[in-house]
């Protein structure tokens, strides 16, 4: 007697339906692996867990990781770590916080309204239509052909 063979195992189609750990990158998720223990060794591994964490501490401490990068340094001397990764795993740290329900809000009185972030997109949007055609930036992808194109004139 044959088997017969289904065109897909029962499991997939309640399998589907959670959580896709199949859509993280698993590079990723190693490199918060280090990053996590670069701050285990520094400070106790979980102690953000049972005393908490200071929202602005973290707030800051991302915003530092973020600007490092985002002016040209990938590297964060003090750990040799992506300042990407430290930045990823100072908001993991911060989120686990506020799943346990033990960081202290220590955010600015909130604006009314929030950010205003809609509002301010649709002023970005008014100022692209407005200048349609915007100048090249000068960014690292383009500085080789910028700084060649100067010299040709």
């Amino acid at each position: 007697m044959s088997a017969i063979k289904k065109d897909t195992n029962p499991k997939d189609s309640v399998g589907v339906k959670k959580v896709p750990m199949h859509c993280v990158s698993g590079r990723v998720l190693l490199e918060m692996g280090l990053g996590m223990l670069d701050g285990g060794r520094k400070y106790g591994t979980h102690n953000y867990r049972s005393m908490g964490v200071r929202a602005s501490v973290y707030f800051d401490a991302v915003m530092r990781h973020l600007l490092a990068f985002w002016e040209g340094e990938d590297t964060d001397p003090e750990s040799g770590l992506p300042h990407i990764i430290k930045a990823i795993t100072s908001l993991t740290v911060l989120r686990d916080s506020q799943v346990m329900g033990n960081w202290k809000d220590d955010r600015p009185v909130y604006l009314p309204g929030g950010a205003g972030v809609a509002e301010l997109n649709k002023l970005a949007a008014r100022i692209i239509k407005r200048c349609p055609k915007a100048k090249k930036p000068f960014t690292e992808l383009g500085k080789l052909q910028q700084i060649s194109s100067r010299r040709c004139r």
